[in-house]
């Protein structure tokens, strides 16, 4: 989450307008996204809160798992999506290293949003 917060606060210091979600339970949220599509039970009333329409945007996912696990959250609002996470494992190092090693850092979150926004 640290690296999220200093990626929000670069982008929006350079003038892009960014909202920053932590999802404790993408399950729930997966869940929603079949309610909508009327495929399971339940109600879609929280991707409304977390991901209203009028503010559909491009979204970067970033986890340390593996990425394609929230890219389902294009689907939301059909917006692209740059899925980040960790592919492979067996590294070993401190949490910056192995961070920026599988391209889950500051800096690779902020490049990933700006190449969905084209700047």
């Amino acid at each position: 989450m640290p690296q999220a917060s200093a990626a929000a606060a670069e982008l929006a210091g350079a003038g892009i307008a960014v909202d920053l979600n932590c999802l404790t339970s993408p399950d729930l949220i997966h869940r929603a996204v079949l309610a909508r599509r009327g495929l399971g039970d339940g109600s879609d009333a929280v991707l409304d809160d977390l991901f209203p329409a009028d503010r559909a945007c491009p979204i970067v996912s970033v986890l340390d798992g593996h990425p394609h696990t929230l890219s389902f959250l294009a689907a939301i609002n059909g917006v692209p999506i740059a899925p980040l996470g960790v592919q492979d494992f067996g590294q070993s190092g401190d949490v910056e290293d192995l961070y920026r090693h599988y391209g889950i850092d500051t800096d690779t979150l902020v490049g990933a949003a700006l190449d969905l926004v084209g700047a």
